[in-house]
């Protein structure tokens, strides 16, 4: 079953546009947008399960340049 996520990313200041775009390139990223609010960038995500989901987020999310923080909500419906 296919898991999938938004993830709530905050970034270095004025460095959103940057992330957003290098999240776009990642495999498994759906889409990526700067949006406004407590967070910069609110990234779609899907992997074939939760843990390379979790893999996904920890490594090429979170440990992505100019990234500072990550809230991760994972999709429970698809209804």
């Amino acid at each position: 079953m296919t898991a999938k996520a938004y993830v709530l990313i905050e970034c270095v200041s004025g460095q959103a546009q940057n992330v957003a775009k290098s999240m776009r390139s990642k495999t498994g990223v759906l889409a990526a947008d700067v949006i406004t609010g407590p967070y910069d960038v609110i990234a779609n995500i899907q992997a074939g399960d939760t843990e390379a989901l979790s893999r996904m987020v920890l490594i090429d999310i979170s440990g992505a340049p100019y990234v500072y923080r990550t809230t991760t909500c994972l999709v429970v419906s698809n209804d």
